[in-house]
């Protein structure tokens, strides 16, 4: 029967014509905007005005649904946002803590957790579009990772706690377990066995990684190439010739094969398959990385140069930095999804 309806629904979207197309989403943290933008043409489809400071972006496996949360600096409240990736309408906003940051979602789009910065991460019900509950991690809750299954949430924040917790979602959102590290935790990477945890902490040149089945750290991986002369402070980075430089974006490749460490303007490789995890290639982009997604293909790779209001297109097979897109003010996080769109829909498009 589920397959007799996805030859319905294909058949639907060929008669409609509507085709799958590749597209990046940019959030604009310090605008009010999400860009879209065509990746085949490099071309914008347009800015979805959304809210003051989108941060966290996610989507469900079947990209059905796009959820962003809108952090409204200063507020005793932020937003989560339900847009549709083909109308780019947005369908449904639900106040929740202070100034959520990094959002993740359930591969079925049922669950998404938003870190608030009132020191919980708050569990929403995307289906029956309310919260459930509230998960106390303390510190500054900043970044969700979802496992490929389902199962398991593991969050991120910043901040005394210096560890990720460990939810079991299926048994009514509750907390099996905590990873330590070695210091204030920023943004991770989960392979998609859910087995292995990248972390970025404060004050290294490089990533932890952890096994999360026995939640312990069983390796620390620091870059070949320093970021500066010194440490200034744990949390601010090294101090250089090119100002303040830190690690904030971390991505394995869909193949598995490939970590990606964003630091400073420096963008480290190094391989998963080896048991040393071996440092493959280094770039260097125009200014500081703040986050790093790829193409669901693997072919592409996009860091968001937040100082630079750009993000850099960079060819993954090749190590080589492509071009730089121009986007909003303050690009943070994004994600790259594979959206049906009517053709004259895309070809209307207009920044307004």
């Amino acid at each position: 029967m589920r397959r007799a309806l996805g030859l319905v629904t294909l058949w639907l979207s060929l008669a409609s014509g509507a085709t799958a197309r590749p597209e990046l989403w940019q959030t604009s943290s310090l605008g009010d905007d999400v860009h879209v933008i065509d990746l085949e043409t490099r071309t914008l489809v347009q800015r979805v005005r959304v809210g003051p400071n989108p941060h966290g972006i996610a989507a469900p496996r079947d990209a059905s649904v796009v959820f962003v949360s809108i952090e409204t600096d200063g507020s005793e409240r932020g937003e989560l946002l339900w847009i549709d990736p083909r109308t780019l309408a947005i369908e449904h906003r639900l106040a929740v803590g202070p100034e959520p940051h990094q959002i993740a979602t359930t591969p079925d789009g049922r669950f998404v957790y938003v870190p608030c910065r009132d020191g919980s991460y708050w569990v929403v019900d995307a289906r029956a579009r309310r919260v459930v509950t509230r998960i106390e991690t303390g510190g500054r809750p900043h970044n969700t990772s979802a496992s490929a299954d389902g199962k398991r949430m593991l969050l991120s924040p910043m901040g005394t706690p210096r560890g990720v917790t460990v939810v079991d979602v299926a048994r009514g959102h509750r907390v099996i377990g905590t990873i330590p590290f070695a210091g204030s935790v920023r943004p991770p990477a989960l392979s998609a066995d859910g087995r292995r945890l990248f972390q970025h902490v404060d004050g290294l040149n490089g990533f932890q990684l952890a096994d999360v089945p026995t939640r312990r750290v069983i390796a620390t991986i620091e870059h070949a190439t320093p970021l500066g002369w010194l440490l200034v402070h744990p949390k601010l980075g090294w101090l250089g010739a090119r100002g303040l430089q830190r690690c904030h974006g971390l991505a394995i490749t869909p193949d598995q094969r490939e970590i990606w460490s964003v630091c400073g303007d420096a963008i480290t490789v190094h391989a998963i398959d080896e048991p040393a995890l071996r440092e493959r290639a280094r770039l260097e982009s125009e200014g500081k990385g703040y986050w790093i997604t790829f193409s669901p293909d693997g072919r592409w790779a996009f860091v968001a140069i937040t100082e630079r209001d750009r993000v850099a297109i960079i060819d993954a097979r090749r190590k080589r930095i492509e071009a730089y897109l121009e986007v909003g003010s303050g690009p943070k996080r994004n994600l790259v999804l594979d959206v049906e769109r009517e053709a004259s829909r895309a070809a209307a498009s207009s920044p307004d």
